[in-house]
């Protein structure tokens, strides 16, 4: 039996398989988003199905349906008889992500802010206690998984799974946009920023929420290089 038989038969036995496949399938898609989330994979990287079959060690056609999903969600980009790659957002998807977020997150936290508990405050402090040791141990997958989870915490506490769904996928697409464009935000910038929103939250301040949120995001955005040079061919061959 050569190897190509051993895939195709697989690929039935996972077929049959039904939930158990789909629960590959969920893995491998969850594995591949957080290694975008916590900035281990980078804009451009091919992801190899034969690869990402051996790892999971499962079919091809369970990457296959990750990659699809992983393509909906535009973390991976599909191309016909090259591959799979992680996505390369452009500098229009950037903009438009951000704008998202701050219409989005805005309206969220203008609601959170008149029903906030003292449970809920007292959530956010755990959180933030947990960024302040990973931003002052250096840990930076655990810093960028803690500062991009802060704000599906905050998501979550509207009981709103889609809402923190769509929250989700927009932090991944960030984290895609912060490798791609080399943002300058410091992690001990963004926990002090976040303390200060939680700060507001407890005061159930919704003007001071509001404004410190949108600097908080419109910060980010500030940091990336979104509007880069043009290149100057003379000068740059200048001897």
């Amino acid at each position: 039996m050569n190897a190509r038989d051993h895939v195709r038969e697989s690929d039935v036995r996972d077929d049959a398989r039904g939930d158990a496949g789909a629960s590959v399938t969920e893995r491998i898609t969850a594995a591949i988003t957080q290694a975008i989330v916590e900035r281990r994979l980078m804009p451009g990287t091919k992801l190899v199905e034969q690869q990402l079959a051996d790892i999971f060690e499962c079919s091809r056609t369970l990457v296959r349906q990750a990659l699809n999903q992983l393509s909906r969600d535009r973390l991976v980009r599909l191309e016909p008889a090259r591959g799979a790659f992680v996505a390369q957002p452009s500098v229009e998807e950037a903009r438009q992500v951000f704008e998202v977020r701050k219409m989005l997150e805005a309206a969220m936290l203008a609601d959170l802010c008149q029903h906030i508990t003292t449970a809920q405050i007292r959530q956010l402090r755990a959180h933030l206690k947990q960024e302040r040791e990973a931003v002052s141990r250096t840990d930076v997958t655990g810093r960028t998984r803690l500062l991009a989870d802060f704000h599906v915490v905050l998501a979550r506490m509207q009981g709103n799974e889609v809402l923190a769904q769509l929250l989700t996928d927009l932090l991944s697409r960030s984290s895609l946009i912060a490798l791609m464009y080399q943002s300058s935000h410091s992690a001990a910038e963004s926990q002090a920023e976040h303390e200060a929103i939680v700060d507001a939250l407890e005061a159930r301040d919704k003007r001071a929420v509001l404004k410190l949120l949108d600097a908080h995001l419109g910060n980010v955005e500030a940091n990336l290089r979104l509007n880069p040079r043009v290149q100057d061919l003379k000068s740059m061959l200048r001897t």
